[in-house]
């Protein structure tokens, strides 16, 4: 063998010893690592490197904290009880103009449609001939007076004058009083017959300051007398009430005049300020509940009726609570539970009673100590792992 031959093979036997005692690289693990909140432990067995990386599960230790109590309420946005007004014509007739229109903007007093209307020629015609009967029976009484004076009338027949006095009056005040209820001014009917001004057109008015909301009425349309025909709607919106449930566990926390704040989903993040105005004295026997009504300014026209929204009240000072994130808790058939961490990587379901304090934490009232460790996020994963194993 030649000295080149010899070199090659020396080299060859040098480079399988070197291979042979390198150490191999253990293969990579997807299994859940230690995170802020605590050890992770992994659900299920590691899955291959070509697989992703399952969202992390995070943990912590249940521990008193310092929590703003807060009391939140479901509820609506809805016009304030005095503040709005469905209105119908008080008499039949014929359309023959209409004012206001949606969105508009009127004032208490304002003309929102004109009707023509049978109804005031008929009742005015009644009130004349009413009138009339009075100043007859007056003067007939007083005649009566002076002739009884003079023994020239028997008393049987004074009184008679005075029985039809009475009667004249009492029709008069009725017809009177029915040409008030179709919203003609008392100034006018306190003239002189002569004098009063008084047509078939009927001016139908707001009876407060606030925004058209809804109008059901065109010109030439004929209405009736009914109330439960609306034509307008007016509602004063820089001010609306929010209307929510309390339940009756709750109640004592709530009180006139408390102040809160108001958040509905069209301007998340948005709180509206808002104060309690009044709790109701009855328990709605279907949910338990009592209604709570809170003031809430609207200037800008942000709130709308009808809205969804929350009511969410301060209760009492910051004080230490057992309190847990809300995304610790999974809801299962009705009820609220958490996942113990246990020795072994191991998830334990344990049912718990809370009730909310703020908007991130709720106070558990049941089912936990100080020290436990839960799962703080991705409690729905576990859930999840465990449905499926």
């Amino acid at each position: 063998m030649s000295r080149l031959t010899t070199r090659a093979a020396l080299l060859a036997s040098a480079w399988a010893v070197v291979a042979c005692t390198q150490t191999q690289e253990p293969a990579s693990s997807n299994a859940a690592t230690e995170t802020v909140g605590g050890t992770t432990p992994a659900l299920t067995q590691a899955p291959t490197s070509a697989a992703p990386t399952p969202p992390q599960i995070e943990t912590s230790v249940v521990q008193l904290k310092p929590v703003q109590p807060e009391l939140v309420l479901v509820g609506k946005v809805a016009y304030g009880e005095d503040r709005y007004s469905k209105i119908s014509s008080p008499l039949q007739g014929r359309v023959v103009e209409v004012r206001a229109h949606l969105g508009d903007r009127v004032k208490a007093g304002d003309t929102l449609l004109i009707i023509d209307s049978p109804d005031i020629t008929a009742a005015y015609s009644e009130f004349v001939k009413e009138a009339s009967d009075l100043e007859y029976a007056t003067r007939a009484q007083e005649l009566a007076k002076e002739l009884y004076a003079t023994k020239a009338l028997a008393l049987k027949d004074l009184k008679q004058a005075e029985n039809d006095l009475i009667k004249a009056r009492a029709e008069f005040r009725r017809a009177k009083e029915r040409l008030l209820s179709l919203r003609i001014p008392a100034s006018e009917l306190d003239k002189p017959l002569a004098q009063q001004r008084i047509t078939s057109r009927f001016e139908m008015k707001s009876p407060l300051t606030g925004t058209v909301v809804e109008r059901t009425v065109t010109p030439g349309q004929s209405v009736g007398g009914d109330v439960g025909q609306v034509l307008f709607t007016v509602a004063d919106l820089d001010r609306l009430q929010v209307v929510a449930d309390v339940y009756e566990r709750d109640l004592a926390l709530v009180k006139v005049s408390q102040v809160a704040r108001v958040n509905v989903e069209a301007y998340p993040g948005t709180d509206f300020a808002a104060v309690v105005a009044s709790i109701g004295d009855v328990v709605d026997p279907n949910t338990r509940t009592i209604k709570v009504r809170a003031w809430v300014d609207n200037q800008e026209h942000k709130l709308k009726p009808e809205m969804f929204a929350r009511l969410r009240l301060d209760v009492g000072d910051a004080m230490p609570f057992l309190a847990i994130p809300k995304e610790a808790v999974v809801e299962i058939d009705g009820k609220h539970y958490v996942y113990l961490v246990e020795a072994g990587d191991k998830y334990l379901k344990k049912e718990v009673k809370v009730s909310s304090v703020s908007a991130e934490f709720v106070r558990v009232l049941e089912g936990l100590t100080p020290g436990q460790r839960i799962v703080t996020k991705g409690a729905v994963l576990v859930k999840g792992q465990e449905v499926k194993g």
